[in-house]
């Protein structure tokens, strides 16, 4: 039966709305690409076209439908067109028995970006021929199964004619390599390994295929068994040479190839070849190699071939596998069979017996199956195979039938990126190539396959320097591209000449271009790339009129100050759809004739809270209040009673007309009954027309009420006599007779006008909209308001499943849950209390435990109160301000009917022990329903019912919860309304998507993890889900290359697979296997279409190393049992969400037992487990606050009872969400010229999250520092590119410079700087500076201590260079300050921009130049406060300097020829008890002749010395080490002349280890390298031409408290003696005035700290301090030197730098040069360009 179709209006809006969104998706992508060429344009989208007209002025690239609506010629377009042609097509024959396909072979050229479908025939015949080869272990253990298969030959050759008239078949045989160790090479075991065997070989074709099956058994019975030693067996070899010698075999071409591979043992695999004994071998090139005998000759020379091999090899050549292996292998090659798309795995008996019956049922369940794969892909393409017909099975075969065409789908997509890279940027192989597109059974379809990367034609016909361009620039493409200088349409604008401004101003303004563009030739240039528009950049393109936020909204584009709509929009801002469909009515009417549209809007005549949009009566809106409204006007009207009975009645806006008969409720718009308050009788009402009373609107009244029958006249004589006995009476049973309430309710004097019930019926919920977890529903009470009236009631979960809630009960009794319970406590509630910090709350909250445990305690299994909290609730009556507690108990299932018992008792007892509590209220939640009470004090008509909800995560799609009023236990008054159902309907889902498993194991050498996503509960549509790769132990580019994408189930599909290419291992890596697991995750988000995530919906892959593959096939994968627990299971389903930047949600499921409470254990993933944070809880969720943003945490939970700790749950891991970033680093200027500078800055000291891009501000200010004019920004949206070239600014002024970070939260502060390049000095003071550089290996991750390197290499610049040596954006410098970004360190550089900001705030300002300096200077009292060693006393510093005492000086002059120290020392983990340790080679002028290694304990130990004769050899392995213990080691290099001077390092391997034994690491745990880190980088300020002061941090990690430094001081290539310094306490900076050097001379600084453990690791840095010209240094204090170079605006450098208190008597300003890791050189002695920093 067809259903409703559409009408042709919504079809015409349909398609309107997709033209439109599709047209505009579209245009935005290829105008908003930042093209440069029409190469650049048709590459960024298959739809992209270029205009190559030289008269057309708009967007040149752009979809062609818009430039040719925008007037660009047709001839003009460049447009890279696809092709799609088929080469051959064979139609199928079905009377043919072979398998067929058609087409046969197509050519394809695709955009980047661009797919094309077209589908493909396969047929596969009922019978067709059948070749089997029966391939055999013939090791020792096998010779009763091949006893059995020489008697079963004529039975094997029964079954296979039963099957298929046309077979053959053949026999191969295998034991494994003749080699150590996996023969007895033993000349006596080579002949003969076994009595009665054949000696040794690797494999032997036997018997090839054939039709005589005479011939086959005949040959069978001859052969003997043979042998060999370890267990795994070679068959890979066989299974190869099988595949790959089709001649010798004898496959033919159009039979089913079936492989029948039997053993019982396990199986050798690549890299087993290659181990120790058995000498290194090559790996298997893949040919054939059997002799005339048809033996296999290389088995020697050749490795066995791995299992992605053999997949690839037997799919290209048909071959199906069928392994028939006995029980004790059977594990090995049940997950082996799985990588194959079609194979059979089948239960061999001990011997063998039913081989027969195994490849019968075998060959049944292949025949159904078929694959198609795509062979020899490029990497620029993917295909993707399905079916309409067939179903996908998750190997990713179809279930077909056989002797039909079957139809499938092919999709060929050319992709645009391939791992961040443009496919076009690829080498060619990978865009172009010949894809084999192959079923199981045939050749398949040959598909040459290409991208269009080809470059327009109009860019290789360019006119260099042409006319039409002045000959300033070429002509290419329809425009001019200008050379360096020039600019201008035709390139005739010389971008530095000067030109008249005057026909640049728009009259009455005095700026050029409105100061929104520049004049450039006397036409303006407008500056934002766009934004401003006309003439004079009047029109400003982001000011048009705007709906809701969007500019023109979204329908158009704003030009010339005003709005340009698309076509089918009008209005100013384009908010008005020219069709009238949004007007359309259900019934194809305009606005259901009550009104007109307009604007694309309906405006009714008659305006009505129950109209909707299009005029049509909201029936929806009108039930619920409308009986409500009109009650009390139909009650004063018809019958002159009620609230408005009298003049108020006049008010009503609606007449009553009095009938005879009401009609039906469904022909009405509302039918109403009331209860008159005044007879008690019942009175009936409905509403026609649109549902709006107005005063043409008329209520339709039943004339008669419906009364309760009147009593007879002569009982009132009787009653008067009997009332005071019949008081008395009742007096006694209300006091004592609880039962006689019921009965005093029904007499009619007590029961008039009182009644209470529900308010609603029925709710309906969606869950996405739900703000709690419960719902407050009112219950009503009519009629006599006075006394007091208590109302149980009872909540039923998922009445939509019949008895659910009774089976849950019935499931395990002795289960725990929790038991949620609810009371009103005899107080008013505080605003204190409703803070669960404060002391009032925590005083009540143990109060109440206290009290309810006391209670509590009777019911046997109920444990201990958690998470109590206190609240109000409104809608309460009289009592709504007194104070409701919620608490949880945990209880057996089985209590429930006692707890519901007790809780009524105490209630009604008005008290829990000695805690007081309001009675008439309480709520008991159990696990699927709930009961309580309410009270209805005297007077109250309306109380909530707060009823829980009970939402969980496998509630049905849409679910039921009854509420019922139970009865009445205390008042008078009667049920009326008694039941509400609640509906609660989940997002539609009609699909569930999940992983299969939340685990899989993968082997690094399969080079692809394959990840299945499944899909259920299919309703025939299409679904779509997110995914993305996670970093765990496994790093994203390092282990495996992160992917991210969208997966499309198309209708009928059920399963997907996620592949991940794995990498291979590093040098480092490659030491670790086996004691470091890597794992990833791949999350699942975002569904589409209906579809919901199930559970598992993310997943962890684990990658092992071939050889763990190989230890967990042979043991079988069986893992040690956990130890027991008692009755304490581990948590289940644990799962954390994070609530925020610092907060994160952890819950889970209670573990079978009874557990006390648990206990958390989180921290951030990467960090060892052993500086895990430890929460306990009482109940199983817990919220994990004060984290990180934006950082990943790993958590898990174990229980712990009377017996102990539980087993802990699996590992959890959650990110919590950013947070907008901090401001960036200080900003440094390369002044290039007057009108020219080079910003940049360093990251935010916090980035709370991904950085994505900068923002920098510049503009002009005045001598206040004020703004003048606008601020021009800049976006920089590379985030690693933090630099900028500023030109063409105004000489000689002030600008303000900002620059701030955004991330996915948001904008961060800016950093301000503000500065005039024209202000700086002609002769700066140079000092070049290089402290100790931590380096980092980028692909390590760890932090920067983990790898030392020093180096001790002088930086200079390129003679002659007229720029600084200026390193990357990653070096940043500020008054003789330098703070190194280090790669793959950023939080280091984050703690230390942040140090330095706080303690060095320097401001670089403009100001009125000091005329009168005084010349006095703290330098000279600085140089006097040191002691040297042959003073016998010490000197106080002044402020802010420590005690400074000379300790020791030494000759650190070299003899010739004795080496150098070595340059670097670089420390790599290779497992929690060994490193390496490398150094650099060290200058020397003899040759070497070795190296010493020697190592200690930093706290003192043995010494360990490791001599290296070979001065080749700069690293070392170093093994047996203490687990977190700090090592200091010294390396020194030798040659004839002596020993050199030594390079130190400390280093510590921190790891778990086990808790009995401290210094046992635990196997497999993760280990990271430290060190106590040496003191922060050497800051040097240069102060005179023969002093400087230096300045350094205390170290992060000083490995015990620091007591003082030592500083060491000499010259750097020798030639004077090393004075060294002790500097005493410990204080967050250190600084140090050191007088006495010489000029040009290189000095070298070692810094390090002195702790309670001893000396820690030296900071190393060379400074020299160099005169200009070679001439004298400036003199300070000199009035001469002062007015030599005058400084407008001058600059101050910040007094904190200096002695407090103390002034520098001239305005001194230093250039400092920087320097990346791999630049050097000569400095200039005249350098032009300075680098300033604020």
């Amino acid at each position: 039966m067809a259903g409703p179709r559409p009408s042709p209006w919504a079809r015409l809006l349909l398609a309107a709305l997709i033209s439109v969104s599709l047209s505009g998706t579209l245009a935005n992508r290829c105008k908003k690409a930042p093209v440069k060429s029409c190469t650049e344009c048709v590459r960024v989208d298959k739809d992209c076209a270029y205009c190559t007209d030289e008269m057309f002025r708009d967007r040149r690239c752009n979809t062609q439908a818009e430039l040719l609506a925008a007037g660009c010629q047709r001839e003009s377009i460049v447009v890279m067109e696809s092709s799609f042609q088929i080469t051959e097509e064979t139609q199928i024959d079905t009377t043919l028995r072979r398998s067929q396909m058609s087409p046969q072979g197509l050519r394809v050229r695709l955009r980047p970006g661009e797919e094309r479908h077209f589908e493909l025939e396969v047929f596969e015949p009922r019978e067709s021929p059948v070749d089997l080869y029966i391939l055999m272990d013939f090791s020792n253990s096998m010779s009763d199964d091949l006893d059995n298969l020489k008697k079963m030959g004529q039975n094997l050759a029964q079954v296979l004619s039963q099957l298929t008239s046309d077979y053959t078949i053949g026999f191969g045989k295998f034991v494994d390599k003749v080699s150590v160790p996996q023969t007895d090479m033993r000349p006596e075991k080579l002949k003969e390994p076994w009595p009665n065997s054949d000696p040794p070989f690797s494999f032997k074709n036997v018997i090839s295929l054939t039709e005589d099956v005479d011939e086959f058994r005949n040959k069978l019975q001859g052969e003997r068994i043979s042998g060999n030693l370890d267990a795994p067996e070679g068959g890979f070899d066989a299974i190869l040479q099988t595949a790959v010698c089709t001649r010798d075999i004898g496959w033919r071409p159009d039979s089913t190839h079936l492989l029948v591979f039997s053993t019982e043992s396990a199986f050798h695999y690549e890299a087993d070849g290659a181990n120790v004994l058995a000498g290194i071998m090559s790996r298997n090139d893949e040919r054939c190699h059997l002799d005339a005998t048809g033996t296999y000759t290389q088995y020697r020379t050749q490795d066995y071939p791995s299992v992605p091999t053999l997949v690839r090899l037997l799919a290209k050549h048909n071959i199906i596998p069928i392994f028939a292996v006995t029980n004790y292998s059977y594990s090995y090659y049940e997950k082996l069979h799985t990588y194959f798309p079609v194979s059979s795995l089948g239960v061999l008996q001990e011997d063998s017996s039913n081989i027969v019956e195994l490849l019968e049922e075998a060959f049944n369940r292949i025949r159904s199956n078929l694959d198609i794969r795509a062979l020899d892909s490029p990497r620029g393409f993917r295909t993707e195979v399905t079916s309409k017909m067939f179903q996908k099975m998750k190997t990713g075969s179809f279930q077909i039938q056989r002797g039909e065409v079957g139809i499938y789908q092919v999709q060929l997509r050319a992709i645009e990126h391939v791992d961040g890279t443009h496919v076009c940027q690829l080498p060619k192989e990978d865009q172009k190539g010949n894809i084999h597109l192959k079923p199981s059974f045939s050749d398949g379809l040959k598909m040459d396959a290409g991208i269009i990367c080809d470059v327009c034609p109009c860019e290789l016909q360019k006119e260099v320097r042409s006319a039409r361009c002045n000959f300033n620039g070429d002509f290419m493409c329809g425009q001019c591209v200008c050379s360096e200088g020039w600019s201008g349409q035709t390139c005739n604008c010389s971008t530095g000449s000067l030109s008249d401004i005057q026909p640049c101003l728009r009259e009455g303004e005095d700026k050029p271009c409105s100061g929104r563009g520049e004049c450039q030739c006397g036409h303006c240039v407008c500056y934002g790339e766009g934004r401003y528009e006309g003439q004079f950049c009047e029109y400003d393109n982001f000011q048009c009129p705007r709906t809701s936020g969007f500019l023109c909204n979204d329908r158009g584009r704003c030009s010339m100050g005003q709005c340009v709509c698309e076509p089918g929009w009008t209005g100013p801002s384009c908010d008005c759809p020219l069709s009238n469909a949004t007007c359309i009515d259900s019934n194809g009417g305009i606005c259901n004739g009550r009104g007109h549209c307009e604007c694309g809007r309906c405006h009714c005549h008659q305006q009505s809270v129950y109209t909707d949009t299009i005029c049509e009566i909201n029936y929806s809106a009108i039930h619920p209040g409308l009986c409500e409204d009109l009650r009390s006007c139909v009650q004063c009207q018809a019958w002159g009673t009620g609230e408005k009975k009298g003049r108020t009645c006049e008010e009503c806006n609606f007449k009553v007309k009095m009938v005879d008969e009401l009609k039906r409720a469904e022909e009405v718009v509302v039918r109403c009954s009331f209860r008159d308050e005044d007879d008690d009788c019942t009175y009936s009402y409905t509403m026609e027309g649109d549902g709006a009373p107005g005063p043409n609107s008329t209520v339709l009244v039943h004339k008669k009420k419906d009364c309760p029958p009147s009593s007879f006249w002569w009982l009132i004589p009787l009653l008067l006599l009997l009332l005071p006995l019949l008081a008395l009476l009742l007096l006694l049973c209300w006091k004592y007779c609880a039962c006689c309430k019921a009965c005093l309710a029904l007499l009619p004097c007590c029961n008039r006008g009182h009644m209470v019930g529900f308010k609603e019926d029925h709710y309906m919920l969606r869950e996405n909209l739900m703000a709690s977890d419960h719902l407050d529903t009112p219950m009503l009470r009519s009629g006599n308001l006075k006394g007091r009236d208590v109302v149980r009631w009872k909540v039923t979960n998922n009445v939509q499943r019949p008895g659910f809630a009774t089976h849950a009960a019935s499931i395990n009794p002795t289960e725990l849950v929790p038991y949620g319970l609810s009371l009103r406590l005899a107080r008013l509630c505080t605003e204190n209390l409703l803070k669960p910090d404060t002391r009032e709350c925590a005083q009540l909250r143990q109060e109440v435990e206290e009290n309810l445990n006391e209670v509590y305690r009777q019911i046997s299994g109920v444990h201990k109160l958690q998470q109590t909290k206190f609240r109000q609730q409104p809608n309460a009556g009289k009592k709504q301000d007194h104070t409701i507690v919620d608490t949880v108990l945990m209880a057996p299932r089985s209590a429930k009917p006692a707890l519901l018992k007790l809780t009524e008792k105490q209630v009604e007892q008005r008290a829990f022990h000695d805690l007081k509590v309001a009675p008439g209220y309480y709520t008991l939640t159990a696990d699927q329903d709930a009961r309580g009470m309410v009270e209805f004090q005297e007077g109250v008509e309306l109380v909530d019912v707060r009823v829980p909800l009970f939402i969980r995560p496998e509630d049905d799609e849409e679910k039921q919860l009854l509420v019922e009023a139970i009865d009445v236990p205390a008042g008078t008054a009667t049920l009326g309304r008694r039941l509400v159902n609640i509906t609660i309907i989940k997002e539609q889902a009609r699909d569930v998507v999940s992983f299969e498993q939340p685990e899989y194991s993968v082997s690094r050498g399969d080079q692809v993890a394959r990840i299945p996503v499944i899909r259920r509960v299919l309703d025939g549509g299409k679904s779509q889900v997110s995914y993305r790769t996670q970093d765990g132990t496994a790093q994203g580019n390092r282990d495996y290359i992160p992917v991210e994408g969208e997966l499309l189930f198309q209708p009928g599909e059920a399963w997907k697979e996620l592949q991940v290419k794995l990498l291979e291992l590093e040098e480092v890596d490659s030491l670790l296997r086996g004691r470091q697991i890597r794992r990833f995750h791949v999350q699942l988000s975002n569904p589409k279409f209906g579809a919901h995530l199930g559970q598992p919906h993310s997943t962890t892959i684990i990658i092992r190393d071939p050889d763990e593959l190989d230890r967990s096939l042979t043991s079988q994968m069986v893992s040690s049992q956990p130890p027991s627990h008692g009755d304490l299971g581990a948590p289940q389903n644990p799962n954390a969400k994070a609530a925020g930047s610092r907060k994160i949600h952890f819950n889970w499921l209670p573990p079978s037992g009874k557990p006390m409470g648990y206990r958390v254990k989180y921290w951030i993933q990467g960090d060892s487990e052993s500086e895990a944070h430890l929460l306990d809880s009482k109940v199983p969720s817990v919220e994990l606050t004060n984290l990180y943003p934006y950082c990943d945490y790993e958590m898990k939970v174990c229980a712990y009872g009377a017996q102990g700790e539980g087993p802990y749950s699996s590992l959890v891991s959650c990110r919590t969400h950013q947070e907008v970033p901090s401001e960036p680093g200080r900003l440094a200027f390369n002044v290039v010229s007057s009108t020219v500078t080079q910003l940049s800055w360093a990251e935010p000291a916090e980035t709370n999250g991904e950085i994505t891009a900068y923002e920098v501000c510049y503009g002009l200010v005045n001598d206040d520092n004020r703004p003048i004019g606008p601020m021009k920004k800049v976006l920089v949206d590379n985030p690693k590119n933090r630099m900028l070239l500023i030109e063409n600014l105004r000489e000689s002024q002030p600008y303000r410079y900002t620059v701030k970070a955004r991330n996915g939260a948001g904008w961060g502060p800016e950093r301000e700087a503000i500065i005039n390049l024209a202000t700086q000095p002609k002769r700066p003071m140079s000092i070049p500076i290089i402290p100790d550089i931590p380096i980092v290996d980028a692909q390590s991750g760890e932090d920067y201590d983990s790898f030392l390197m020093y180096s001790d290499d002088v930086l200079r610049s390129p003679s002659g260079s007229q720029r600084p040596s200026v390193s990357d954006d990653t070096e940043h410098l500020v008054n003789g300050r330098m703070d190194f970004a280090f790669p793959g360190s950023a939080n280091s550089l984050h703690r230390m921009t942040t140090t330095g900001a706080a303690a060095y705030g320097t401001h670089l300002s403009p100001h009125v130049p000091h005329r009168g300096l005084s010349t006095s200077s703290t330098l000279t009292r600085d140089y006097h406060s040191l002691t040297r060693s042959e003073h016998s006393h010490s000197t106080t510093l002044p402020r802010d300097y420590s005690t400074l005492t000379s300790v020791s000086s030494h000759d650190s002059r070299l003899t010739a020829g004795v080496p150098d120290t070595p340059t670097r020392l670089v420390f790599s983990a290779l497992g929690p008890t060994s490193l390496r340790v490398s150094w650099q080679e060290p200058r020397c002028e003899r040759p070497l002749q070795g190296y010493s290694v020697e190592y200690q304990l930093l706290n003192g130990g043995e010494l360990h010395r490791l001599n290296i004769p070979n001065p080749a050899q700069t690293s070392v392995v170093v093994e047996d080490l203490l687990p977190n213990h700090s090592y200091v080691f010294h390396v020194r290099a030798q040659s004839q002349e002596g020993w050199g001077r030594e390079r130190e390092g400390v280093i510590t391997i921190e790891s778990q280890v086990h808790p009995q034994s401290p210094l046992c690491p635990l196997p497999g745990s993760a280990f990271t390298l430290s060190t106590p880190s040496a003191p922060g980088p050497l800051v040097f300020t240069a102060l005179s031409p023969d002093s400087l002061q230096l300045s350094w941090e205390r170290p992060r990690r000083p490995n015990g408290d620091i007591v003082g430094y030592l500083v060491t001081c000499e010259m750097a290539q020798g030639g004077g003696p090393a004075t060294t310094f002790r500097v005493d306490g410990d204080s967050p900076e250190s600084r140090l005035t050191v007088p006495g050097l010489s000029e040009n001379v290189p000095y070298k600084f070692k810094v390090q700290a002195r702790t309670t453990e001893g000396f820690g690791p030296e900071r190393e840095g060379i400074i020299t301090i160099e005169s200009q010209d070679g001439g004298p240094f400036p003199q300070l204090g000199s009035h001469a030197g002062l007015f030599q170079h005058p400084l407008q605006n001058g600059l101050t450098l910040g007094a904190q730098h200096l002695e407090a208190g103390g002034s520098l008597t001239r305005h001194v300003t230093q250039e400092f040069v920087s320097r990346t890791l791999t630049t050097s050189g000569t400095l200039s002695t005249q350098v032009d360009q300075q680098f300033f920093q604020t």
